[in-house]
């Protein structure tokens, strides 16, 4: 099968902000060609002895995607420009073009695992189901993730801001609220830090077999964390399943521009006292997301970054 590819050409120093723009409109599987420098990191990753020439970084970077040829190209490629043109207003993303072009079919299922290796936030190693714990990882908390073809693995800065706060939250009998679960990473880890329970919630249904996956790759029991799929925001029914001043913790990595509509929703949710931990904010939008949190009636607790990102911590007063 053949896929319609398109390369948007911006500028390297903001492809994981446009990445993480590509994904709040539906656009994942992003792959990265730019000539900046490999960093030691990535050096030890290549179990080379001798490191290829590089050309000179440019500061160009091209981003390509693919999709299905039954996919509304046109839809995806408007809504794309528009998240595009919002994110302008704020940064330089260069030239910004797409081109489009077709390729033939890859094995997309797989070639992923090239890119992800195990790594750790702080004490907690995250690991893929491949790759092998180290003896000298045995003491820490292992975390198994695969996010298959969708879903972040938490290498993110958004998602590793969420892990660090959830480390300082999280209590024996935490009943949690995950929004936008996606792998089920943030739930995961809080059930192994002692939470007693947690409901995801997500608006893809790819979201249910990569959480049972996940849950079972890190012996999570079945009733521990439940999944549902739908949007929170605006849906009722998915309100009421959820359920109302029940959580100790709700976790929502979304980008600002869903974390606005979202705070006023979620506090409902919310035992009197609750967390409400937030991410995937850019620091441009840092504002926005606390002015939502106060308005909403939280009381702002911590503000936390990393690069270019940004998690708000709130509280929702006691009565």
């Amino acid at each position: 099968m053949k896929w319609k590819k398109f390369t948007l050409k911006t500028r390297a120093e903001v492809e994981d902000i446009v990445i993480a723009t590509l994904a709040d409109v539906g656009v994942q599987g992003v792959e990265i060609e730019d000539k900046q420098p490999l960093t030691e990191y990535d050096k030890q990753q290549m179990f080379v002895d001798i490191l290829p020439d590089m050309p000179d970084d440019d500061g160009v970077a091209y981003l390509n995607f693919y999709l299905e040829p039954e996919e509304d190209k046109e839809k995806i490629l408007a809504d794309v420009r528009e998240a595009l043109e919002e994110l302008r207003e704020f940064m330089d993303l260069g030239e910004c073009t797409i081109m489009e072009s077709e390729t033939e079919d890859k094995d997309w299922i797989n070639n992923w695992k090239t890119y992800f290796k195990q790594f750790y936030v702080d004490d907690i190693l995250i690991i893929p189901s491949w790759e092998e714990v180290k003896e000298k990882d045995r003491d820490k908390m292992v975390i198994h993730i695969d996010p298959g073809t969708a879903f972040g693995t938490g290498m993110h800065e958004t998602t590793q801001l969420c892990i660090r706060q959830l480390k300082k939250y999280v209590t024996p009998g935490t009943e949690l609220l995950d929004v936008g679960t996606g792998s089920g990473i943030l739930s995961i880890i809080a059930l192994k830090l002692g939470a007693a329970h947690a409901v995801g919630t997500d608006l893809d249904p790819c979201a249910v077999p990569a959480v049972e996956e996940n849950k079972e790759a890190n012996q999570i029991p079945a009733d521990a964390f439940d999944m549902m799929i739908g949007n929170i925001i605006d849906d009722k029914k998915i309100q009421d399943a959820a359920g109302y001043e029940k959580y100790d913790i709700v976790t929502a990595n979304i980008l600002a521009d869903v974390l606005v509509p979202l705070t006023p929703v979620i506090v409902h949710q919310l035992k009197p006292g609750g967390i409400y931990i937030t991410s995937g904010i850019l620091d441009v939008k840092e504002e926005v997301v606390k002015e939502a949190v106060t308005a909403a009636g939280l009381v702002l607790v911590e503000v936390t970054r990393q690069g270019e990102w940004v998690s708000v911590t709130a509280r929702k007063p006691e009565r």
